[in-house]
């Protein structure tokens, strides 16, 4: 029998918690089959297992955080062996996640007949749980509910579940949560006399149930733990307002002839390169020529450090929060090989799926917020790097062209820097030829 550590994820991650388990008690698993996904601050990964034989135990359900060299999986070693211990120790009436305390021997786990698997998500509610499970775990589905009653310190064998068939929800640990922290009113819903419907609201049921913040009195909508991945990005951006003495700089851009650039590389069969391509290829040739934004603060040695190449991070909004995926060698890569990587990073990073490496080996930063329609920002560096570029909306604005009003198509480029590793004419110089680029882009494609 092998038992599978949750193994050491790289970018000094800790711990991961279990998205969806690929295999059950009982299969039969060759080396590299993937067993469980897990998700980690930085993505969602597959694990693959180690080991041949049968699997003979989970060790957690969905939702549960397990730490790095905690047992992630026991695999049995050889499948006849396990089928045949099975047949000795009998089907037992267990659970699945929730461990063989009752059980004789390492068999597979069955679900017993009519009863929902707590963690299950397959499960229906209208099935029936059957009373000695009821008594040996808490019925609970959701993933959420379990990690704001652990983060709470609150013991689920004690919570009264109110969901169909005693499923514990949200608000039955909540109700438990506002018990501890002082005297809750009832819950039923009071009607008032028939004199008094008219103007007296009448109280929401569970309404009561939520936790009251002793500074503002106001009833708390919800509470949640901070997940692996915000804490990071919270301590990433704590770190980086800690540290960096940082300077803004912008600049209003005439991106006329940039989207007009676009528009003559396209074709009936080629799309040609995206805007966001176009920008990324203007801004990896400043980085080439004002190499000090380019670079980190050795604080330990008190050096300044240059890298000799471009990893280009991509700001990108996903369902997990913003990430910053970079593009390894961009100061190699034509505007069309800078395309389709963003391209491919972008999906990678909406499917969470981006590696470690992809995530922490940016050097600077292209933020375009103009997506959100939003026209500037004085955004936040992503330590350990020392300048992120912002790029806003693209709208039709007045614009004086050779001494005469015009409309054009303007947007505005901000510049954040660590004012450690350079002033500000440095900074002016590398924000100037990225906006000079952007107004005269054929011109600076002739020079690259």
């Amino acid at each position: 029998m092998n038992t599978f550590l949750l193994p050491d994820l790289g970018e000094g991650l800790t711990e991961g918690e279990i998205v969806r388990w690929l295999v059950a008690a009982g299969d039969v698993v060759a080396v590299d089959t993937p067993v469980a996904e897990v998700e980690t601050a930085k993505s969602v990964v597959e694990l693959p297992s180690p080991y041949a034989g049968v699997v003979e135990e989970l060790h957690g359900e969905v939702g549960t955080v397990i730490p790095v060299g905690k047992p992630l999986i026991t695999i049995g070693a050889e499948a006849g062996a396990a089928y045949r211990e099975e047949e000795r120790a009998g089907s037992g009436n267990v659970l699945i996640g929730y461990g063989t305390g009752e059980s004789t021997g390492p068999g597979r786990r069955r679900k017993p007949r009519g009863a929902a698997l707590v963690g299950d998500f397959s499960s229906n509610s209208a099935q029936k749980v059957p009373d000695s499970a009821k008594r040996r775990v808490p019925l609970v589905v959701s993933p959420l509910v379990r990690r704001l009653a652990r983060d709470a310190e609150v013991d689920l064998t004690s919570v009264v579940g109110t969901g169909a068939d005693g499923l514990i929800v949200r608000r039955d640990v909540e109700l438990a949560i506002a018990r501890r922290v002082g005297p809750v009113a009832a819950e039923v819903t009071t009607v008032p006399a028939a004199a008094e419907r008219q103007s007296a609201p009448v109280e929401v049921a569970g309404a009561s149930a939520r936790a009251v913040d002793s500074r503002t009195g106001l009833a708390e909508l919800r509470r949640e733990g901070m997940s692996g991945f915000r804490k990071v990005v919270a301590a990433t951006l704590s770190r980086s307002r800690r540290e960096i003495p940082e300077a803004t700089t912008w600049v209003d851009v005439d991106a006329t002839a940039l989207l007009e650039l676009r528009e003559s590389l396209r074709s009936a069969t080629d799309p040609g390169p995206g805007l966001l391509a176009l920008m990324a290829r203007f801004v990896v040739a400043g980085l080439v020529k004002y190499p000090e934004l380019n670079g980190f603060v050795d604080t330990e040695r008190e050096e300044l450090v240059q890298f000799d190449g471009v990893n280009l991070g991509l700001a990108a909004q996903t369902e997990r929060g913003l990430v910053v995926p970079a593009v390894a060698g961009a100061h190699k890569l034509s505007a069309r090989g800078l395309d389709a990587e963003i391209r491919r990073l972008t999906e990678t990073a909406r499917a969470g799926r981006l590696t470690p490496y992809e995530l922490g080996s940016g050097t600077f930063t292209l933020n375009n917020y103009g997506s959100f329609g939003v026209d500037g920002s004085a955004a936040i560096i992503n330590h350990p790097q020392v300048a992120i570029l912002g790029v806003g909306r693209i709208i039709d604005r007045p614009w004086v062209v050779d001494g005469e009003l015009a409309v054009r198509k303007l947007t505005q480029l901000s510049l954040v820097f660590d004012h450690r590793v350079c002033d500000g004419g440095t900074a002016a110089g590398f924000l100037r030829f990225v906006a000079d680029a952007f107004e005269n882009p054929t011109s600076a494609f002739a020079d690259l």
